[in-house]
């Protein structure tokens, strides 16, 4: 039954149709944080047409201080300009929570391509009673730590409200996903594309065509145009950087919690500004013993149940596992060491 929700065909041109940005619906997201209930009945019937019919919108009025987010775009770079040999001193293989460096070309989110044009740092969930493992953080960048933990306070506020949002959407109480967002999984993102000059191999590129895993991505772009999605006529669709806005994107547990009733949408990234280009993703899943079971009321004669129950960490750690190098490494010498 379960059909999975791996990257679908795509049309391998890399050329994406600059769409007016009403194209990807721009969202007032300050009800959610109101006391209006009927103005924030409105946000969540926009959401919801929005993930319905597209997968993708931008939120401004989020909440978030933009000298949070600042701070993050003007301190990432550093990190990233170090040797490589002091970047690896964090790689992710080091962690046990998937925290850490990843270097170019060893993500790989696309089965059909040849990796990834990008490196990135990768922090976990980290509360401040939470037992080992914790983050591997560089050890000469305190700014970096600081900047990263600031802004991944301010996501998780913003990201709660998302789920009291989507509840509504859903048709469910406001409070519906409160007790599987206590403690929720969610990894914060600082991504580094390099620009690609000249000609472009269709199969290396910033980033494959992918959809993401958890229930939401938050995105924060810098300046730099990259991100494109694909729509249901089959064009990929511009998603420039919108000051002010984040972009978020339905994952794929959300579309297995609705049944496909949201889209999880195929989206990729082309750098080919002539500049560096820094992106910051975060994340969103929830508790990670959560069970992951079809809604009722997203069940109906005409959309049968499409997905089998699935624990929320488990379900995330096989999407890892097919998507780093450094974790099919691991998974063959587990299948392979003698247990002796």
């Amino acid at each position: 039954m379960d059909t999975g929700n791996g990257p679908r065909q795509t049309d391998g041109a890399l050329g994406a149709r600059l769409a007016a940005f009403r194209e990807i619906p721009v969202i007032d997201f300050a009800p959610i944080l109101g006391d209006d209930l009927a103005a924030r009945q409105v946000l969540a019937e926009l959401l919801r047409q929005a993930a319905q019919e597209v997968g993708f919108f931008y939120i401004r009025n989020h909440g978030v201080p933009p000298g949070a987010i600042t701070t993050l775009f003007d301190t990432a770079p550093g990190f990233f300009a170090q040797p490589l040999a002091e970047k690896m001193r964090s790689h992710v293989s080091r962690s046990s929570n998937h925290s850490g460096y990843t270097p170019l070309l060893e993500e790989n989110v696309n089965p059909a391509a040849r990796g990834d044009l990008h490196e990135a740092y990768d922090m976990a969930a980290e509360p401040p009673d939470a037992p080992a493992p914790k983050n591997i953080w560089p050890e000469n960048l305190p700014e970096f730590r600081a900047a990263m933990l600031t802004y991944h306070a301010h996501m998780l506020t913003l990201g709660r409200a998302l789920f009291r949002a989507f509840a509504l959407a859903l048709g469910e109480s406001e409070d519906f996903f409160t007790p599987c967002t206590t403690r929720p999984a969610c990894t914060q993102r600082v991504v580094h594309y390099p620009s690609q000059d000249g000609a472009i191999d269709p199969e290396q590129i910033g980033i494959g065509a992918h959809s993401d895993y958890e229930c939401f991505t938050i995105l924060a772009q810098d300046e730099v145009p990259a991100l494109q999605v694909h729509n249901a006529a089959g064009e990929w669709i511009e998603a420039p950087p919108i000051p002010g806005t984040f972009v978020v994107n339905i994952g794929d547990m959300m579309a297995r919690w609705s049944n496909d009733l949201f889209a999880s949408t195929l989206h990729r990234a082309v750098n080919t500004s002539g500049r560096a280009r820094y992106s910051i993703p975060f994340f969103l899943g929830v508790n990670e013993d959560t069970m992951i079971d079809t809604l009722p009321r997203c069940i109906t004669p005409e959309r049968p149940r499409r997905y089998d129950p699935v624990r929320a960490d488990a379900y995330v750690q096989s999407r890892f596992d097919a998507t780093y190098g450094y974790r099919k490494v691991i998974t063959r010498k587990t299948l392979t060491e003698d247990p002796k």
